[in-house]
């Protein structure tokens, strides 16, 4: 969290604490709504102009919070929790979202420590999810398909 983003929860928990809490809710949604709007026009121009200089700003840790939180981002869910998982380097994988719920599949190299940071870098990239799950991969060499398996559709 950066020392804006500290510096902000600290005055916004004061004043919501404070008497002024109705003024002061109000103030911070009309603000919200008003910066939601100029975004809303940003990626508009950006999608319709500049495509690649929207993937560009939508890398951006900042950036990509502003976006998610007013349902901009140019990428799905998906393919921000994909992208997380590769930055963090972990032995792991995304597997379904489901009821909010993301489940990843941990491989031999993802220890229990390595978890945590897992899990926060997937909460970071879609801070809609409600929780992260692993599964531990477990790989059998030299086990062939179920029986009845008849491979990928085509």
């Amino acid at each position: 969290m950066s020392s804006v983003e500290t510096r902000l929860r600290t005055l916004l928990s004061t004043l919501l604490a404070g008497p002024g809490r109705r003024p002061a809710e109000e103030i911070v949604r009309q603000l919200t709504d008003l910066y939601g709007e100029g975004l809303t026009r940003v990626v508009a121009l950006l999608r319709e102009h500049a495509p690649g200089a929207l993937d560009a700003i939508a890398a951006d840790d900042v950036v990509t919070d502003l976006l998610v939180l007013h349902d901009l981002h140019p990428h799905d869910a998906t393919a921000r929790i994909r992208r997380a998982l590769a930055r963090v380097g972990a032995d792991a994988g995304y597997l379904n979202t489901d009821g909010g719920v993301v489940r990843l599949w941990l491989g031999g190299g993802c220890g229990a420590a390595s978890r945590p940071a897992v899990a926060a870098a997937v909460r970071d990239a879609a801070p809609e999810v409600t929780g992260v799950e692993f599964v531990t991969a477990f790989h059998r060499i030299g086990v062939g398909p179920p029986p009845g398996y008849a491979g990928p559709a085509s």
